[in-house]
């Protein structure tokens, strides 16, 4: 299969992120996830196969598993009830698209940490301390915490990163009610799934979560525990002390760190066996997270 790398729907005009076109119908969104890959916030030149659908089939899991825990903005992922022009367009949306609830996005990504790992092992390294909480001294890389850490962070701007942020600056940012709310609803919903994902053989080091308000409801939005959002390590060689093997494109950011890609400008083309090992690696995390052969 040739990866998807963007989307073209009868003359309408999609805002492209960095792997996601997103087409506006008012009061509802289309989210179409693409094959595009980014790495150190640049799209590579070419794509991963079965990327966007892997991702939207592992966030519609999740939806469902969550079921009454939260409310979310999925409406539909059958192509057949979208409206014109999109419904006769399953040859470019079946699988990796979803019609969402249209919502004011909380400008705060909601990091939950059970795990020590990424910015949080910098910081702690640094402070002894990440996003303001402190933490006990002498732990290792990649050690698991003693709870749930909620760590939000401010949404950069594209070609730069978030920057993590202490609570209170959460309830400066977005009031303290709804800073609250998504802070107990966050580390509420890693818990439930990271206790699944360990019934899976799969350890969820830490993941981040968006929320979007509509009619004064606070929902949950966006992609949903995948590979792109979260960290997902093989419990059977999980050590503490190292850096994991995750579930994710870590194979794509090693060639990359390996040419000593510089982080910027147009993105490099990535040989043949790396795109393989990485569309390996999405299609197990879906198989190992949902129970279910993925057919392509």
């Amino acid at each position: 299969m040739e990866p998807v790398l963007q989307t073209s729907i009868g003359g309408q005009k999609p805002k492209r992120g960095k792997v996601r076109d997103i087409y506006d119908l008012g009061d509802k969104l289309l989210i179409v996830a693409t094959d595009r890959i980014s790495a150190f916030d640049v799209v590579m030149a070419n794509g991963i196969p079965y990327k966007g659908i892997i991702l939207t089939q592992i966030s519609r899991f999740w939806f469902d598993f969550l079921g009454t825990e939260v409310e979310h903005h999925l409406i539909s992922d059958d192509v057949s009830i979208f409206p014109e022009p999109f419904c006769g367009r399953g040859e470019q949306l079946s699988g990796r698209s979803m019609l969402v609830k249209k919502v004011d996005v909380l400008p705060i990504e909601c990091v939950v940490r059970g795990y020590l790992a990424g910015s949080g092992w910098a910081e702690y390294k640094d402070k002894g301390a990440v996003c303001g909480r402190k933490l006990p001294a002498g732990l290792k890389q990649c050690e698991k915490l003693p709870g749930p850490v909620f760590t939000p962070a401010t949404k950069a701007e594209r070609g730069q990163h978030d920057e993590n942020i202490s609570f209170e600056r959460c309830v400066e940012i977005i009031g303290q009610e709804p800073a609250s709310y998504v802070r107990d609803k966050s580390i509420q919903i890693f818990k439930k799934a990271g206790e699944y994902a360990e019934s899976r053989g799969i350890i969820l080091a830490d993941t981040k979560f968006e929320w979007g308000v509509i009619d004064d409801r606070i929902i949950l939005i966006d992609e949903v525990l995948t590979p792109d959002s979260s960290r997902f390590w093989p419990a059977d060689i999980y050590e503490a002390g190292r850096d994991q093997e995750s579930f994710d494109k870590q194979f794509v950011r090693n060639y990359l760190e390996s040419i000593n890609f510089d982080k910027s400008g147009p993105g490099a083309e990535l040989p043949e066996d790396i795109v393989t090992k990485t569309s390996g690696k999405y299609i197990e995390a879906y198989e190992r997270l949902t129970g279910k052969k993925f057919k392509a």
